[in-house]
């Protein structure tokens, strides 16, 4: 049964049918469209309770289950269901292949948690560049392995070094691998080698023989801008330790009765200057190192200039740390990282 009635605004005249659920307040126009109480035209599965004026948003996820979120207002409903229907499409156009490269690897990225603080700086650049390239805006299911390459080949083109094309594509490489294994794509485009298509240009890194570390040191003990550093010199250049392993001894990593030192985790540092504890890599990073006698003494000085601390710096549980700076901080001279980076 039918009766017409008026809406709060003029001159539009809406029948409300009785078949309707009770607890929905949705008006219906002669001409099919669906209103609100306040007279809103309300999209495929919208609707607005009478109870409560609570606006609702069915659907059926990705496994056929119907679904509903609701929202005190018609603008917050369909913020959500912008968010629903996003997901919903992204899984769509995933399983067909039609997302960007760009989309892919955030899709890859996304799913790779409690990874390295420095992995996912790496992940992030790997990205970055990509957003620049018209490649990375190429659909997945269009890329061929010619396509990878011929792009590999522009990138080197364009003065991008060999450890650069490395990394990009020690990342496209298992995100397509992802799809691959998913039945997105055929095939990876990205399973080659590349040096098959472009030279490793990058220069080996050699050690310092003796006479160059004699002049080395020497250098760093008579200059007046270095020579405050020369004890920890002598301890990287005796020890072979990454800086970032240096930095974060403690006093309790010095055995000087058995000249040894504890190597098992590393201190660094994010962009924001955030310190942090990561712990070695394997197993094999964990590991002692005998003190030579100009290392020994060197550890030695080290120790006596540090600045008595009345508190003690804690990161991550560890402290005690052996540099210490005026400001209280790790002390990690731009000088020594340039060393370590072969700069």
């Amino acid at each position: 049964m039918r009766h017409i009635s008026k809406l709060p605004y003029p001159g539009v005249a809406v029948e409300r049918t009785k078949k309707m659920s009770p607890e929905r307040n949705t008006l219906l126009r002669k001409d099919g469209k669906r209103r609100d109480s306040k007279g809103r035209v309300l999209k495929k599965g919208e609707s607005e309770r009478r109870s409560d004026n609570l606006y609702c948003y069915r659907y059926k996820d990705i496994r056929g289950k119907r679904k509903s979120v609701y929202a005190s207002d018609l603008r917050k409903l369909r913020e959500k269901e912008a968010v629903i229907e996003k997901s919903l499409q992204d899984n769509i156009d995933y399983s067909a292949g039609d997302v960007s490269v760009v989309d892919l690897v955030e899709r890859y990225i996304s799913i790779k948690q409690g990874v390295r603080y420095n992995t996912r700086v790496g992940y992030e650049y790997v990205l970055n560049i990509l957003k620049m390239e018209d490649f990375g805006y190429r659909k997945i299911r269009d890329i061929r392995m010619s396509d990878a390459q011929l792009w590999i080949i522009k990138l080197h083109n364009d003065g991008r070094g060999y450890s650069t094309l490395t990394s990009i594509k020690g990342v496209l490489r298992p995100a397509f691998q992802m799809a691959y294994q998913e039945d997105v794509v055929r095939k990876n485009p990205f399973d080659f080698a590349i040096t098959s298509v472009v030279p490793n240009d990058s220069k080996k890194r050699e050690a310092l023989t003796p006479v160059e570390t004699e002049l080395w040191m020497n250098f760093i003990r008579n200059d007046k801008t270095y020579s405050k550093y020369y004890d920890e010199f002598v301890v990287l250049i005796g020890t072979g330790m990454r800086v970032s392993e240096f930095c974060g001894l403690t006093k309790k990593d010095l055995d000087f009765r058995n000249r040894k030192i504890r190597i098992d985790h590393q201190l660094e540092r994010d962009r924001h200057g955030k310190y942090y504890i990561v712990m070695t890599k394997t197993a094999a990073g964990r590991r002692f190192i005998p003190m030579s006698n100009d290392v020994y003494d060197a550890l030695e000085n080290i120790l006596k200039k540090r600045p008595k601390l009345k508190t003690e710096m804690l990161i991550d549980g560890y402290s005690g740390f052996i540099l210490i700076d005026k400001k209280l901080q790790r002390r990690s001279p731009s000088i020594l990282k340039m060393n370590a980076d072969g700069q």
